[in-house]
């Protein structure tokens, strides 16, 4: 029988980091290598949001995070109940096409 070890990995968060950025928008792109995930806060009566962070993921990795948020909204909701999501609304990608966010 082939045993697997668990290897334990420490993460490390300073304090900064730690705080978060509040984004109510998120900005997803991709090209044959890679995904970015633009988080981004855009205030009432504006018309430009500001990108509060980038993150750069492979196909793989970004797979597995749709698969962990996935997982983790299904126990948040047998835990709290269902999250009510309006109707989606086309929205205007800034990269100069329609999309979703």
């Amino acid at each position: 029988m082939n045993e697997t070890k668990r290897q334990e990995i420490e993460i490390q968060l300073d304090e900064q980091v730690g705080q978060g950025n509040y984004c109510n928008l998120a900005i997803i792109t991709h090209s044959t290598s890679e995904f970015i995930l633009d988080f981004a806060t855009m205030l009432p009566g504006l018309p430009k949001a500001r990108v509060r962070s980038r993150i750069v993921l492979t196909p793989e990795h970004a797979k597995r995070l749709l698969l962990s948020l996935q997982e983790n909204i299904t126990r948040y909701e047998s835990a709290l109940g269902p999250i009510n999501v309006r109707a989606k609304q086309p929205m205007v990608d800034p990269f100069g096409g329609k999309g979703n966010a």
